[in-house]
């Protein structure tokens, strides 16, 4: 029994619901390729499912955020200090608050 024009599995990925990277954007994505798999927990799924469709500012904030050396970036994840600028501490804490809530769904 033969099927008719049945489209064949694909083993490619469904496609995202993020727009296109621009070059500015595509260069922070590369920046936030992070040696540490514990910023890495943080930085990646943000990266993958909420940078892109961030507003401009929050963008900014994250590319700012990531000219920080990572034992910095990693003290301010695990609330043992604090970064100066009061955007980043935000941003740091809404990716936290997004994350964990994510493993909770």
């Amino acid at each position: 029994m033969t099927t008719r024009n049945q489209p064949e599995p694909s083993n490619q990925p469904e496609p995202s619901n993020q727009p296109e990277p621009t070059i500015e954007q595509r260069r922070i994505i590369y920046q936030a390729r992070r040696g540490l798999k514990e910023l890495d927990f943080y930085i990646d799924p943000y990266i993958k499912e909420l940078y892109l469709t961030a507003d401009p500012s929050e963008q900014a904030t994250f590319a700012e955020m990531l000219t920080h050396e990572d034992p910095d970036l990693l003290d301010y994840f695990t609330n043992q200090s604090r970064p100066e600028n009061e955007a980043i501490w935000d941003l740091v804490n809404k990716i936290k608050t997004w994350r964990h809530s994510k493993d909770l769904t």
